[in-house]
């Protein structure tokens, strides 16, 4: 049993360690491509930045507000609801296949890791600010 009010915390891990290793595979393969290929891709990435944003910001809301609702003490499992918690094994399933996927074409890589994982910090700091604002 741990306080509701860690649970913000550990959601905001739970989002932001794995963003954090995504946003550098993303960063690091953009480093290894021509700055011809980077600049067409940035326009790529900036769209699936926005996109996860979107998705993550109502997400992460919808998960604080269920958080601020559950009692002062509770089980881990309980910091998001079932769906919630299958659709983060379904994202590191795809994250775990992606890498066992020997082409995947570097272009694919540092467009959508650079999109994805600066969104899941984003949405782990969010989930800190719901924390912090109570």
């Amino acid at each position: 049993m741990i306080k509701r009010a860690y649970s913000y915390i550990i959601a905001a891990m739970i989002w932001g360690i794995p963003g954090i290793n995504i946003s550098i595979k993303g960063v690091r393969t953009y480093f290894i491509m021509t700055s011809d290929a980077v600049c067409r891709l940035i326009p790529v990435t900036i769209v699936i930045a926005l996109f996860f944003f979107i998705v993550f910001r109502k997400v992460v809301r919808k998960y604080s507000e269920r958080i601020s609702y559950l009692p002062e003490k509770i089980m881990v499992l309980q910091i998001f609801p079932p769906r919630g918690w299958i659709l983060l094994v379904f994202m590191m399933g795809l994250g775990i296949i992606l890498k066992l996927i020997p082409d995947i074409p570097i272009a694919f890589t540092a467009s959508f890791y650079s999109g994805l994982g600066p969104m899941l910090v984003t949405a782990s700091l969010r989930f800190i600010a719901y924390r912090i604002r109570g």
